[in-house]
């Protein structure tokens, strides 16, 4: 029987159980509890982020951010084509347009380079993704908001722990979004967090988290009463969850050392072959670091890509391709002002990821990298 290796498999800090036994055993399960809390403070605290408020997934957090704006019918909102759907969905249940961006030549991330001439009266909004938690140039992002009076909102799923010339990604611009799906480098099975770095976002940020109402400064006692004062809905998680994902937050430094270490073994071993040209590694610019949350090829063309697929799933490894261009869908593709996007579609068609997650070992990179070897690419 083949041995398997998956492509993901969720890592468990050994805490997950315990402290979601002390929260029930607390008598309080339900959302902004003492384990919610630490998880704000522990966030704040290590990133700088003004505030944050955790959710039940980065779409929600994408949508909390989509209000806080204003996103209103007829906005215009710049979103990268290749990219989860959420990105684009939390600012079309607002009614925006979305205008989507290409991709870089050489890195999945909307090239920065062509956002400005995307710009018009109508747009609001600008939404980076930080594919593979590796920044895009936020300096440039940020020049282009203060010149035109839009907001960048980061859409940081990927991104925990990784930075751009040393600050931390989720930090940079207006809103953030960020992800703890089972697939992310720290997880709660399902799972999210806002990152507010404008002031003028903070107040009513609690108030959209809370189904419109001022019921947290109530429970902080800084009114006597709460009411529904706001739209909003019920984005923030259980203490369950946030039980599970405190004890994740706890093993953060080892998760990212292992990580790390798995990634540049992975990269070194297949170096030889990026440089007889048959697949590209991961492209990594000055400014940005690596939080080892995935680890992806790109190949020559559909064909090669498909090859590599099932070589390896014959072996029992699963390696898997990614995002399709979001202004192809089937929802999108009639709303799309059907300019060309021609690195969005490449990567489409090219980018496969490898297995990554903690358990992973070094055998099985070798087993993964021999077989690779055999491909007659």
């Amino acid at each position: 029987m083949i041995n398997t290796i998956p492509f993901n498999k969720p890592y468990l800090s050994g805490k997950e159980t315990d402290y979601i036994r002390e929260a029930v055993l607390s008598g309080k399960i339900s959302g902004n509890g003492t384990f919610t809390q630490k998880c704000h403070t522990f966030f704040e605290q290590k990133y700088g982020f003004l505030k944050v408020l955790l959710t039940t997934s980065c779409t929600d957090a994408l949508e909390m951010a989509a209000l806080l704006a204003n996103i209103e019918p007829g906005d215009e909102v710049i979103v990268p084509s290749y990219t989860f759907v959420s990105t684009a969905l939390a600012f079309i249940r607002q009614g925006a347009v979305i205008v989507f961006a290409d991709s870089c030549v050489d890195h999945p991330n909307l090239d920065v380079n062509k956002v400005e001439a995307l710009i018009t009266a109508k747009t609001k909004a600008i939404v980076p993704v930080h594919y593979a938690g590796i920044a895009c140039d936020m300096d440039q992002l940020m020049l282009l908001a203060e010149k035109y009076n839009l907001l960048v909102i980061e859409d940081a799923a990927q991104a925990i722990d990784s930075y751009y010339k040393g600050r931390p990604l989720g930090s940079i611009g207006h809103l953030a979004a960020f992800s703890f799906h089972e697939t992310k480098n720290i997880i709660s099975g399902e799972g999210g967090m806002i990152a507010i770095n404008d002031p003028r976002f903070i107040h009513r940020a609690e108030i959209i988290w809370e189904k419109g109402t001022n019921r947290a400064e109530f429970f902080r006692g800084e009114i006597n009463k709460y009411g529904w004062v706001d739209t909003g809905s019920s984005f923030l998680p259980s203490e369950v969850t946030s039980a599970f994902l405190y004890a994740q937050i706890e093993h953060l430094s080892n998760i990212q050392t292992r990580r790390t270490n798995l990634w540049e073994y992975y990269y070194r071993l297949l170096e030889p072959l990026a440089q007889k040209g048959f697949f590209a590694l991961p492209a990594l610019p000055d400014y940005a670091t690596n939080n080892a949350h995935m680890f992806y090829l790109t190949c020559k063309s559909i064909s090669v890509r498909q090859c590599l697929i099932d070589t390896l799933k014959s072996s029992g490894i699963l390696a898997v391709f990614h995002y399709l261009s979001l202004h192809k869908s089937e929802y999108y593709q009639s709303k799309h002002d059907g300019r060309l996007l021609p690195n969005s579609d490449f990567f489409s068609d090219c980018l496969v990821r490898l297995p990554m997650f903690y358990e992973l070992n070094y055998t099985e990179i070798d087993r993964i990298v021999k077989i690779l070897n055999d491909i007659n690419f």
